[in-house]
Parts: C-alpha cells; structure tokens; sequence
C-alpha cells in the first residue's frame, strides 16, 4: 500500500501531506495498515502542537492519544476539505480546548502549600535537549494564545499557512501577520537574553 502511494502520482514521489491524506482515506475506507502509517506519519506533529497548546508535556501523551481516538471516530466523515494533517491538527486543538474547560470546572485539590515548587522539583532535569524545550516552552508562553497557536503550527508543526488558517478557523492573513508578530517577540526576546548574558 505505501509503496503505491509514494508514486501513484504520474510516476513522481507526492508531497508527505498529499501521502497522509491518501493515508487517512484508505483508512476511512477500512485500511487498518494505512491508519497505522497516518498516526506514524503524524504522530510527532501532534504531540509537539498539543504540548504546546497545553503548556503540559507530561499531558502530551494523553492529548495525543485523546485526538487519535477522537479522529478514529471522525474518521468515516472525513471527505478530505482539507489535507488529513491540517484536519488532524483542528481535532488536536479542540481536544486541547476541551480539556482546559474540563479541568477549569473541576476543582483542584493540592496536599502541599507550594504546589508550584513541588511541580517543578518533580520535572526530569537530565535530558537531552531538556533545557533548550524548557526555555523554548518559556519563549512562547510569552506570546499571547492566537499568536502560540500560529507559531507551533507554521514553524514547529511546518503547516503551509493556508493549512494553518484551515486548522484555527481564521483568514491566511491573519495567521501570516501573527506568525510575523510572534517572530518578532521571540527575536526581541532572544535579543534581551543575549544582552544580559
């Protein structure tokens, strides 16, 4: 199956987006190697944008499992308006959505008086590239939610804007002139830092 995916298209290879797409459809269509193949090939998108999105990576893990289970159920509906990654990605962020509402109606309940501190003693400190996600993670809360979400998605994600646009449900321009603002923060931001340093 795969095989004939990557060169079905006039004897050339397709774009990763137009495979995954030819992936979600087979699998719509009862191709359970071809849903395998779509989580594979999405499955780093997904987790990357809902930890960015949550600002949780320990929750990471359950967000992506939630939206691949939410896109199993959506998946004979799908009719591919849009490429399979970008219409991935749109379940992600309202399955990120939904747990925010779900966990602000719930009370939280903590057995220390600094919760915060105790968070953070508990986080992993020797992995590789930890840091560097640490103060990326810390970068991007800086930024307002819009422009977050149009920046994990363009530059992290690699969504074409119009795809990014499809996935936040607002114009290209307005996701060109957040990722834009967003670049601008981040660089005046990096810029401070390298001052202070």
């Amino acid at each position: 199956m795969t095989h004939t995916l990557l060169r079905s298209r006039s004897g050339g290879d397709q774009t990763r987006d137009e495979l995954i797409t030819q992936w979600a459809l087979a699998a719509r269509d009862g191709d359970a190697r071809a849903f395998e193949e779509f989580v594979q090939a999405t499955r780093r998108d997904v987790w990357r944008f809902v930890a960015h999105l949550s600002g949780d990576l320990h929750a990471a893990d359950d967000l992506s499992q939630e939206t691949y289970l939410r896109a199993l159920t959506a998946l004979p509906g799908y009719a591919a308006r849009s490429g399979a990654r970008t219409w991935l990605l749109a379940i992600a962020r309202r399955t990120v959505a939904d747990r925010f509402r779900s966990a602000a109606a719930r009370p939280r309940i903590a057995d220390t008086s600094d919760w915060q501190a105790a968070a953070e003693r508990a986080q992993p400190r020797d992995l590789p590239g930890f840091e560097e996600g640490v103060a990326l993670l810390d970068l991007l809360e800086t930024l307002d939610a819009p422009r977050r979400e149009a920046f994990v998605l363009t530059q992290l994600a690699g969504l074409p804007y119009a795809d990014a646009a499809a996935a936040v449900g607002c114009p290209i321009g307005t996701v060109r002139s957040r990722v834009a603002r967003a670049r601008e923060r981040v660089s005046e931001l990096l810029l401070a830092a390298d001052h202070v340093a």
